[in-house]
């Protein structure tokens, strides 16, 4: 992997280039000094590997306050995986003009290049990535068709598909801005933020086939405060993934076409910990996808999931547009056990969810040891989509121990099947060492 360099002769070297003796390495404008990767050697030829030169065009703009990292449009930049690490100074920007593209082939990769993460950036504050051009994952090379056998596809989904990098991620960063970019074909989940906090996403395209594996669109966890507005995320996984550890999250004006939609979880796999709170999800469009917006939590976890809302959510040709589902599990046949014990859902609110669905309008399968509470269901309108869309033998809704309200206009009635509290629900304490 081609890390961020640290030699003081070649870090005074790179700096000399930079300065205004050399004025082909920076170009300075108002407030602003630009650092082109062509200037540190990149051939931008989409064959040769630019990674060091990307390094090199890093290590100097770091140190220096508002500066820019420039790809130039036009030109096709073949990158190894690389670490792009801070702290650096205030404001730095990796402007993407260009295209960015990973080697076709992960697995010629050298052993020491095959990460879990291709583009990875770390420890940085008031940081952006910026620009009209596109990076690229390449991975349609690699993916093999899916089995014609459901079951088989579902195994072929989870397990055949190795260890896979994902294409953008962030680790402990902070105040951080993407927007306007394309991210396209990744090996796996495309834009990763773990450990980080204060993130804006806006008016990107994340785009890969809808039987690629496991590639979530945008992945979140242990992370807090993150606006995603105005983009269109089509994939085969997730369009937005919600990990443990995630809090004041917002996302409006997404556009989920295809993908498995919206989702929480799965939280608590291995009776581990798992804390989500404080997450609006409002005018989404979701359509050939798998799920509209669901949560789902697998037996034997601990925490919580609380002051949940999806609003104004529009669906078309999704199989389930609302769903709960605590008793999830993606390993199959018996490794699928039940467990006491599970993930405390409450306060979730569902309201306008319009649209068709293929399969079944709302799953609520709440856990029989810890049910669903202040769950409400308010103008929730949805009818099966018709044969020529996809659409069967639809399923009736279920209502599982899942206790709430149901409110205003319910298409069809039986949507309104949440049960009433009783007095008898099980309190929301647990351990203090299990709490959220």
């Amino acid at each position: 992997m081609v890390s961020f360099l640290s030699s003081p002769l070649l870090i005074g070297a790179l700096l000399c280039l930079a300065s205004s003796s050399v004025p082909a390495a920076a170009a300075r404008s108002p407030g602003r000094t630009t650092f082109s990767v062509l200037s540190f050697g990149a051939a931008a030829d989409g064959v040769t590997d630019d990674s060091e030169a990307l390094v090199a065009a890093w290590e100097v703009a770091c140190r220096v306050p508002r500066a820019t990292v420039l790809l130039p449009s036009g030109r096709r930049f073949l990158l190894s995986p690389v670490t792009l690490h801070g702290p650096c100074s205030t404001k730095l920007t990796l402007q993407v003009d260009g295209t960015l593209v990973a080697p076709p082939d992960t697995g010629s990769w050298p052993k020491p290049q095959r990460p879990l993460q291709w583009l990875n950036f770390k420890w940085l504050n008031g940081f952006s990535i910026q620009g009209s051009g596109t990076v690229d994952g390449q991975s349609i090379s690699q993916q093999s068709a899916p089995p014609a056998n459901s079951y088989q596809r579902f195994i072929w989904h989870r397990y055949d598909s190795g260890v896979k990098p994902t294409l953008i991620r962030f680790y402990s960063s902070f105040n951080v801005s993407v927007r306007n970019i394309r991210i396209t074909n990744s090996p796996q989940c495309h834009l990763k933020f773990d450990s980080s906090g204060g993130i804006r996403v806006k008016n990107i395209t994340i785009s890969s086939p809808g039987d690629s594996v496991n590639t979530d669109g945008i992945h979140l966890q242990n992370t807090r405060d993150v606006e995603i507005r105005s983009s269109n995320i089509g994939c085969g996984d997730d369009c937005v993934s919600i990990q443990t550890g995630c809090s004041n999250i917002h996302m409006k004006n997404i556009i989920c076409n295809p993908g498995h939609g919206i989702s929480i979880g799965g939280l608590g796999k291995d009776n581990s910990l798992a804390c989500v709170s404080d997450v609006m999800a409002e005018s989404i469009t979701v359509q050939n996808a798998l799920y509209g917006v669901r949560i789902k939590t697998w037996q034997g976890g601990v925490g919580s999931v609380r002051n949940i809302t999806f609003s104004n959510i529009r669906v078309s040709n999704v199989a389930t547009p609302i769903a709960i589902d605590q008793f999830y599990c993606d390993r199959g046949g018996a490794r699928c056990e039940n467990r006491t014990g599970a993930v405390a859902i409450t306060g979730v609110t569902y309201r306008r969810v319009v649209g068709m669905y293929t399969f079944q309008p709302v799953r609520l399968a709440c856990s029989d040891a810890r049910p669903c509470t202040g769950v409400n269901l308010v103008d929730v309108r949805l009818s099966p989509a018709p044969a020529s869309m996809g659409g069967g033998a639809p399923r009736g809704p279920l209502c599982w121990n899942s206790y709430g309200e149901a409110q205003g206009a319910m298409e069809p009635l039986t949507i309104g099947c949440l049960q009433r509290s009783n007095g008898y629900v099980m309190p929301l304490t647990q351990p203090s060492n299990y709490t959220c």
